[in-house]
């Protein structure tokens, strides 16, 4: 569905963020060059990411890279204690 958004309307706002903006053409390129970077890492179906970013422009990237490149995003909060984010990573495997 994204994929036929970005073909509809590669110049409109996709993302928004305070000041910044990012077009579905854009968003789309950025998510594409990490999926790629992802794959050759090993990234592949169900695999798990981590994603500790605030919320930002770089987030929905990293979110959208993760997924088209098979993996599953886990978001990990580093305002969490320490011992809490180590769980959450072991526990996400």
């Amino acid at each position: 569905m994204f994929e036929e958004q970005v073909r509809r309307t590669p110049d409109a706002v996709a993302v928004e963020f305070g000041e910044r903006t990012l077009s579905y053409a854009g968003l789309n390129a950025q998510a594409n060059r990490l999926g790629h970077y992802l794959r050759r890492c090993g990234v592949g179906e169900e695999t798990r990411v981590g994603v500790c970013l605030e919320r930002s422009i770089e987030m929905v990237v990293a979110m959208l890279g993760i997924m088209k490149a098979g993996g599953v995003y886990v978001p990990l909060d580093a305002e969490y204690p320490a011992e809490a984010v180590v769980f959450m990573i072991e526990d996400a495997g």
